[in-house]
């Protein structure tokens, strides 16, 4: 009895094995048919969170409030430089300065961002990155809410504008991410629809930009997303690295 029972028990457990690898293969055969990668350009291609820190605390230093942990103010990007700047003066996700102030402040940060914005480096592997995925055939755009007067001078000191074929800032438009705008305006530029194209980011501001305009979604894990993990279910795949990409698109 003891050794039927024993036999059972290892059948149960390699048809499990196998149900476990099939699951598994035909989640890695997953492709998704894009003609273009559009990537969010702070925490998912480039590590901006050094010089932007510096230039929060000079504003804050120059209107006589402490300093802010590089840290937190990481948590505080993702969705353009004036929501920024009222998190870092409140100290709060969805409190309003007072406007004066903001004014001052957004005035003072711009002028210390602007001499340290190039100095923020690619991520490991970018650039290859790029590379590759150019040379399959893919067409590149870059979108981002960083204002344009820094997100050109920065992909440009980054050696990376070369490679992509649109730009789309966080003033291009009315609107930014997460609204769809932008993703709209490429798809435009770009002759494609929105089924044709993939976003790579790093936050929920990424992943609902791409749910409001219906395209697919990939997100990295490293960057800026208020310190919190992004669920696998609301994104069309997780990927540890842009290159990663290339796996799951053809």
């Amino acid at each position: 009895m003891l050794i039927v029972t024993t036999l059972l028990l290892l059948k149960c457990a390699l048809h499990w094995l196998l149900f476990k690898s099939f699951f598994l293969k035909a989640t890695v055969l997953k492709k998704f048919k894009v003609k273009a990668v559009l990537i969010d350009l702070d925490g998912t291609l480039i590590h901006t969170a050094p010089e932007i820190a510096r230039a929060i605390n000079s504003m804050l230093a120059s209107l006589n409030k402490p300093a802010i942990d590089e840290k937190q103010i990481a948590a505080y990007i993702g969705e353009g430089a004036q929501v920024l700047i009222r998190r870092c003066l409140t100290g709060k996700f969805n409190v309003e300065p007072d406007a004066a102030e903001f004014a001052k402040a957004q005035k003072s940060f711009f002028e210390y961002y602007a001499q340290n914005v190039t100095e923020s480096k690619p991520y490991p592997q970018v650039l290859e990155s790029l590379l590759a995925l150019k040379s399959a055939g893919f067409r590149l755009a870059c979108v981002t809410n960083k204002p344009g007067k820094f997100t050109l001078p920065l992909l440009e000191a980054s050696n990376l504008l070369q490679y992509f074929e649109c730009v789309v800032s966080g003033d291009t438009l009315a609107r930014k991410k997460p609204e769809p705008d932008q993703i709209f305006y490429i798809c435009e530029k770009l002759g494609l629809t929105v089924d044709e194209v993939v976003l790579i980011g790093d936050s929920k501001t990424d992943v609902a930009a791409a749910r409001n305009a219906g395209c697919y979604i990939f997100t990295v894990p490293y960057g800026y997303n208020q310190g919190l993990e992004i669920a696998l279910n609301d994104v069309d795949a997780k990927i540890s690295h842009i290159r990663e990409a290339l796996d799951l698109l053809h």
